[in-house]
């Protein structure tokens, strides 16, 4: 009886530092699982994503960090490799099968973690302009210019440039018309510059410009460039302005803007 006492002592001593150190790993596990679960709450909360987008994010963060600790904790003791290759054939194949779904839920997690935009933003992604109206994990919804609602796979949303257009505080404008030959250059830059002055939203820094760049049939061709913030006008509503004001002060200096002319001859037969 004492023999098998003392080889039951001696296999306990002798397995307590593995058992420390699994017992060690589980801790650690359930410490960095508590850890970056709260830390991507806060950063999904702060995306302001969906109450339950954010739970199931965070639960699955969680889960797969506590799995990953016990799965290395058993590896003191056991030698798990084939079981986790088992796993791995299998999770292959569920993966491969869920291909698509997989994809669009990791770019919605990319998306709602880095925020190339918010809800509310006005983007355009994939030849889509509009709003954004919501994140989710597999798609995102916008509402276009024109009124139409367009939802996106995100991984169509995350592999193609994203222009957001309310981060951008200030916008250049650029502006292209013709000016007749007869017309002086001086002046009439000079004139679309102090137009530009009542332009809403306008910015003087940087400053404004005017370039002539063409020799057209019947014009000279100009273009105008010149900054507004977006924060006092909206970009349509400055655009509107801009035009109004060049075209009245170019027809109190009396510049022409012609159009193209065509001189046609008949001739008869006799």
């Amino acid at each position: 009886m004492d023999k098998y006492l003392n080889e039951w002592l001696n296999n306990a001593l002798e397995l307590l530092p593995t058992l420390v150190t699994a017992i060690l790993i589980f801790i650690a596990s359930l410490y960095l699982a508590s850890l970056l679960s709260r830390m991507l709450r806060r950063v999904l909360e702060r995306r302001k994503a969906d109450q339950e987008v954010t739970l199931l994010l965070t639960q699955l963060t969680r889960w797969s960090i506590i799995v990953a600790g016990i799965i290395t904790a058993l590896q003191r003791f056991f030698n798990v490799t084939a079981f986790l290759a088992g796993l791995g054939i299998l999770g292959f194949s569920i993966g491969f099968a869920l291909q698509n779904i997989l994809q669009n839920f990791a770019a919605g997690v990319i998306l709602l973690i880095q925020q190339p935009f918010n809800v509310g933003d006005g983007v355009e992604v994939n030849n889509f302009g509009g709003t954004v109206l919501a994140v989710n994990l597999r798609t995102t919804e916008i509402k276009t210019w024109d009124g139409r609602i367009v939802i996106l796979p995100n991984a169509d949303v995350l592999g193609h440039p994203i222009t957001n257009f309310t981060r951008a505080n200030n916008r250049r404008i650029q502006l292209s018309l013709g000016v007749g030959y007869d017309s002086d250059l001086d002046l009439t830059r000079e004139s679309i510059l102090a137009s530009l002055k009542n332009v809403p939203g306008y910015m003087s820094d940087p400053s404004a410009s005017v370039v002539f760049d063409t020799f057209a049939d019947s014009t000279i061709n100009l273009t105008t460039y010149f900054w507004i913030d977006m924060k006092q006008a909206g970009l349509f509503d400055a655009q509107d302005a801009a035009v109004r004001l060049i075209k009245n002060t170019l027809d109190q200096h009396g510049i022409e803007m012609p159009a193209p002319i065509r001189t046609v001859y008949l001739h008869t037969e006799k």
